[in-house]
């Protein structure tokens, strides 16, 4: 389900196949009238603001909804291909920091996202509109959930020639401006869980180790703050 005219229109922009829209009725003339004009075939269901409210639980945003086909997600091998720079979530369970991490994928150079069984899904309806609708044009997939997270999974991608950075709270740690770290052809950009953070078997089995420096007593950063931060330094080779 995608929530919001600027969402469903990354959905369609990105070949998403609609297959109903919810609109409020007075947005038939508004932002939703360009999306239902290049679609005059896909049914249109439409009431007043409290109608829709009670049928489906919350306040719509920008009054529109758009139910969509799923696609078949790819394999980590298909998504991995021609990328330099890949975001792997451990067990993000929190839809509106999977949504912000998305947002901050597409806006900071990096190029896909891998999540371990444990996160919530980026398709989620309140994740698909925190990300602004860029969970429809990042690449992403499950690691396969019969193989091992982080031992299968870790080795996998270091096997395909990436290096893993676990993003942790750890002295022993590598600067996040390192120029041997900036210098990697492939980095893949591991991020944990909240409040728990990175499994300390993952920081283990992994290449780097990064600690993002902060000051005025503060220990640590939200999981999506933290991506942002990331990926802003990290997503760009030099």
């Amino acid at each position: 389900i995608a929530e919001s005219p600027k969402v469903i229109e990354r959905a369609l922009n990105a070949g998403y196949e609609p297959l109903s829209f919810l609109v409020e009725h007075k947005d038939l003339e508004g932002e939703a009238k360009q999306i239902l004009e290049r679609y005059p075939k896909i049914p249109v269901y439409t009431a007043e603001y409290d109608v829709l409210v009670g049928m489906t639980g919350y306040a719509l945003a920008r009054g529109m909804l758009c139910a969509m086909k799923r696609r078949r997600l790819p394999s980590v091998e298909e998504i991995c291909q021609n990328t330099s720079r890949i975001a792997i979530l451990e067990n993000v369970v929190n839809p509106t920091n999977i949504g912000a991490i998305f947002r901050s994928t597409a806006a900071l150079h990096m190029d896909a996202v891998l999540l371990t069984s444990g996160c919530s899904d980026p398709l989620y309806r309140r994740a698909a509109r925190v990300s602004m609708g860029t969970v429809f044009q990042i690449p992403w997939t499950y690691f396969d959930k019969k193989s091992s997270w982080p031992e299968e999974g870790m080795k996998s991608i270091q096997n395909l020639g990436f290096k893993t950075v676990a993003m942790a709270l750890r002295d022993d740690s590598f600067s996040i401006d390192d120029p041997k770290l900036l210098a990697e052809e492939k980095l893949a950009i591991v991020l944990g869980t909240e409040g728990d953070g990175l499994a300390s078997q993952t920081i283990a089995d992994c290449d780097y180790t990064v600690k993002i420096p902060m000051s005025h007593g503060v220990d640590s950063l939200n999981v999506a703050a933290a991506s942002a931060v990331a990926f802003w330094e990290l997503g760009r080779k030099r």
